[in-house]
């Protein structure tokens, strides 16, 4: 397959890419054709992934108001995945043209194009980082640029948890992340989970998990308690850690099995 100049040399075309299928369920333009078919592969088993992509970005719009609210304006989004409408720093201009936002991502598409989407913003960046080494995202020279970390941060990690599997830490990468956070800090999250599936729903799941594990992103759902422990040493506000779509609801998103939470670094 011929690589189409904007795309960077170490994309391997013939791979899915977690990233580039949320994009598709999005709506976006940003994935290939390897994309695609995997993602459909996706939704014959679980017809409503684009739905529950779509009620995922709500959360995330919904996640930065709430925090905007409470006076947060540099935002750090860990996963942050392909720009498609409604990135954090659009959602936070609207409420505050100086809040500054600093994607990262390890898949280098996501990054390329958050980079030529935001050639001409200086409030807002991309790094091509992995969050599971929270050192080497915390020390980037772009990160320390945009970011104080003497100040409040709002801390992103929405649907980027359950690509991160056990043997990695990420509850180790999280209390990293908090133990850098100055105090007012605020940590957002969604994961996706088993609870509340059917045995026949577990099933599908188990094929969707094969159709995953051939990206670089295998899947791995956790319970609701396990979720709520990535917040610890937060102090979790209202209403918990609770179903995506009843965290502050403003719109009829669709039902998905996933959790979502706030937490404030006290």
């Amino acid at each position: 397959m011929e690589q189409a100049s904007w795309v960077p040399s170490s994309v391997d075309l013939n791979r899915p890419s977690a990233a580039r299928m949320y994009d598709y369920y999005l709506g976006g333009s940003h994935n290939f054709a390897v994309d695609r078919e995997a993602a459909k592969s996706v939704e014959q088993i679980f017809p409503g992934m684009s739905g529950a992509a779509r009620a995922n970005r709500s959360f995330l719009r919904r996640a930065v108001r709430h925090l905007l609210g409470q006076g947060i304006d540099q935002f750090l989004d860990l996963g942050s995945g392909i720009p498609t409408v409604g990135n954090v720093h659009e959602i936070a201009h609207q409420t505050n043209p100086a809040a500054k936002v600093v994607y990262a991502d390890v898949e280098p598409v996501a990054v390329a194009h958050s980079t030529a989407l935001l050639a001409d913003n200086p409030l807002a960046c991309a790094i091509q980082a992995d969050l599971r080494d929270p050192d080497s995202v915390l020390g980037n020279e772009d990160v320390r640029r945009m970011i104080d970390f003497d100040r409040p941060v709002g801390l992103l990690m929405v649907a980027v948890l359950h690509f991160v599997p056990d043997a990695d830490e990420p509850h180790k990468a999280v209390a990293r992340y908090r133990e850098a956070l100055a105090p007012g800090s605020y940590l957002a999250l969604s994961h996706a989970s088993w609870d509340g599936i059917s045995a026949e729903g577990i099933e599908g799941g188990e094929q969707v998990n094969a159709i995953y594990r051939k990206t670089d992103s295998p899947l791995v759902l956790r319970p609701g308690d396990e979720i709520a422990s990535f917040l610890t040493g937060f102090e979790v506000v209202e209403p918990g850690v609770v179903p995506l779509s009843e965290w502050h609801p403003d719109s009829d998103d669709a039902y998905i099995s996933a959790y979502a939470g706030v937490g404030r670094k006290p």
